[in-house]
């Protein structure tokens, strides 16, 4: 059947007062979804409540970027005074951007933001069908994510290796690249990035080893879609650097 569930010979029946048909039922027995008392947040509630965590921090992250926007305009904007022309002048000196490989870049963080959702849906569904993973007679096939999830681990550090390989062609496209305000932005705005997309690559194998060890599926999609929040996020961001980039150089 779909959704990796296959189904045995039952053996037994519900028989058990109009209860759900194994502990972990939604609203069955303990009216937590078998995942706790009253006094432990369900499911639902944690989901939401990390969920609301991240964005608090990714506000943070979204004010880091806008001061360093601000200060690229103000910068390439200014001039200052030059007594032999009489007039104010700009020692800002465009950038040759190593667009195939920024474009290249591009195109594989994007891909790993699609393979990344697949993981975080099927997480999703591994979640809705874990209550009836006990029920005798059915079969539930989970870890569906997990090849989506290294997948995107891939992907991830090939973006980051080709950031790097970026790095190198525009040291040596750039004669002035030593001396030239406008690189050191370009560092600055690609480097922080690629740091905060470690810190979400990290997550990933963590989110990892959370299947390997056989977490409960609710801490499995809580990690997952989390993390997945971010790395869209990420790269959302770099569409916005790179558009930055290119078109106010």
């Amino acid at each position: 059947m779909s959704h990796g569930i296959r189904v045995r010979n039952p053996k037994t029946s519900l028989g058990n007062g109009g209860r759900g048909p194994t502990a972990n039922w939604p609203g069955g027995w303990d009216g937590g979804g078998g995942r706790g008392g009253d006094d432990f947040p369900n499911y639902n509630e944690r989901l939401r409540r990390y969920r609301l965590g991240l964005l608090l921090a990714l506000s943070s992250v979204v004010m880091l970027f806008v001061s360093f926007t601000t200060a690229y305009v103000v910068r390439k904007a200014g001039a200052t005074w030059d007594p032999a022309r009489n007039d104010f002048t700009s020692n800002w000196v465009a950038l040759s951007l190593p667009l195939r490989m920024l474009l290249l870049n591009t195109g594989i963080l994007l891909l790993s933001s699609t393979t990344l959702e697949v993981a975080r849906r099927r997480a999703a569904q591994d979640v809705a069908l874990a209550p009836i993973a006990d029920i005798p007679g059915i079969r539930v096939n989970d870890n569906r994510s997990l090849p989506w999830l290294w997948a995107t681990v891939v992907l991830g550090a090939a973006f980051l290796a080709g950031q790097v390989y970026a790095w190198r062609l525009l040291e040596r496209s750039n004669p002035t690249f030593a001396t030239n305000t406008s690189s050191a932005f370009f560092f600055i705005l690609t480097g922080v990035h690629a740091v905060h997309l470690l810190g979400g690559l990290m997550a990933l194998l963590y989110a990892g080893i959370t299947n390997l060890l056989r977490k409960p599926p609710e801490t499995r999609r809580i990690v997952l879609d989390v993390t997945a929040w971010y790395w869209h996020f990420m790269g959302l961001l770099w569409l916005y650097i790179f558009g930055l980039l290119y078109f106010a150089r």
